[in-house]
């Protein structure tokens, strides 16, 4: 077995751990609320998010990702071979960085720990002219942009929900006259995001226009058949709150379904995009710029995803759904829509955001919608410390493993 050999195989070790974090930590927030909100149990969550992550990825997933995780560095200014063992150096950093965060309990962005852990190796291997610079700075900016998008969209939806129905003398029947408006909004923006946020969306290539008609139209005939659905789910007028929560429960148990598939779909690259590339070097001993990923490295991601999140994702659900701030339904809902809303919008704008950090931003905007003392400070405190901390301790990290790996193998 000669060095090539080698390390694919322990890419394949590194890229699982990666995956299994991501369905420890990332995976986890798509649920978080919904489990918060006690929409559904941490084992029926458990349950759906590994089983609609594994189908989003290995059905859903892209069958081509670009080898170089986000264009952080140029790699044709690195010799293959250094390359290789960067990647899986810049891999493992990550997945430990992830791992140690996840045992702490806190969220962190999955993607930042990749782009770190690749920039801190690029730095060592070719030099600071080798990391894209321009697009680091694009990430800097939306740890600002995302939480905050996202903190004001989910306290605008609560505050709406709170004014039109919570705080009506007839909320029965408010909860059915705008219930059904949520839904369409709701389906529209899935919709969307379907067509420009999964691979499968991607390659039809639709025109804006015409994808717009779609959700629109779709989103029309959903306001009519919730009309309907609305009143079937809560018969008697005169039931109290709960009537209400019991609506926004099964709406904000559909849109967590989503964002875990949609989450399996995309995120599954952040794990098997650098052992495509290992794979790619073992193989030809050139590395391009994109690289086909075979089913059995999706599935390896997929079964990693579900592992990670059936074995670790509690930790992290429980500081998202119920340390930051007290979730209700139609709380719950109202931060499943800001998140949604903000990776959506951020994304077609070309802005690098993280699931992560637009679902704690939604949840800490639906708490201060009750006020300041509806939100535990020092949870938030040490949640950014850890955001800060990724970039710097995932590359410091990747250039300890990278040094080690090269005085041991070169």
């Amino acid at each position: 077995m000669d060095v090539y050999d080698l390390f694919f195989y322990l890419s394949l070790f590194a890229g699982f751990m990666m995956a299994f974090n991501l369905g420890a930590n990332d995976v986890a927030n798509s649920m978080a609320s919904a489990v918060g909100a006690k929409a559904i149990t941490v084992r029926q969550a458990v349950f759906i998010a590994g089983v609609l992550n594994f189908a989003g990825a290995v059905f859903l997933g892209s069958h081509v990702t670009a080898t170089v995780s986000k264009g952080i560095i140029n790699a044709s200014s690195i010799d293959p071979k250094i390359m290789m063992i960067g990647m899986f150096a810049a891999l493992l950093a990550a997945a430990i960085w992830v791992l140690l965060s996840t045992l702490t309990s806190l969220p962190v962005s999955s993607t930042h720990s990749v782009v770190g852990a690749i920039a801190g190796m690029g730095i060592v291997a070719g030099g600071m002219d080798v990391v894209n610079w321009l697009k680091m700075g694009g990430i800097v900016l939306s740890w600002v942009i995302s939480p905050f998008f996202a903190a004001a969209i989910g306290f605008a939806v609560f505050s709406h929900v709170r004014r039109y129905i919570l705080y009506k003398k007839h909320f029965i029947l408010q909860a059915r006259r705008w219930a059904p408006f949520w839904v369409a909004l709701t389906v529209s923006l899935v919709v969307l995001s379907f067509l420009y946020k999964t691979p499968i969306g991607k390659n039809l290539h639709l025109p804006w226009a015409v994808s717009l008609g779609v959700a629109v139209v779709l989103a029309l005939c959903t306001w009519a058949g919730a009309r309907i659905w609305a009143g079937r789910v809560v018969k008697d007028v005169e039931e109290g709150a709960e009537g209400v929560e019991r609506v926004f429960r099964k709406m904000q148990v559909g849109t967590s379904c989503y964002v875990a598939l949609s989450q399996g779909a995309n995120d599954v690259a952040n794990a098997i995009g650098p052992v495509a590339a290992i794979y790619m070097i073992a193989k030809d001993h050139v590395l391009l710029g994109k690289a086909e990923v075979p089913i059995s490295m999706l599935i390896l991601g997929g079964v990693g995803i579900a592992v990670g999140i059936s074995l670790l994702g509690h930790k992290v659900m429980a500081t998202v759904g119920s340390k930051i701030t007290t979730l209700t339904n139609t709380r719950g809902f109202a931060v499943d829509f800001g998140a949604a809303s903000t990776v959506l919008v951020a994304s077609n704008l070309g802005l690098p955001v993280s699931t992560t950090h637009a679902a704690v931003g939604a949840v800490v905007g639906v708490g201060l919608a009750r006020g300041f003392s509806a939100v535990d400070f020092r949870v938030l405190g040490r949640i950014v410390i850890y955001w800060l901390l990724t970039v710097p301790i995932a590359a410091l990290t990747s250039i300890v493993i990278f040094e080690l790996l090269k005085w041991m193998c070169l």
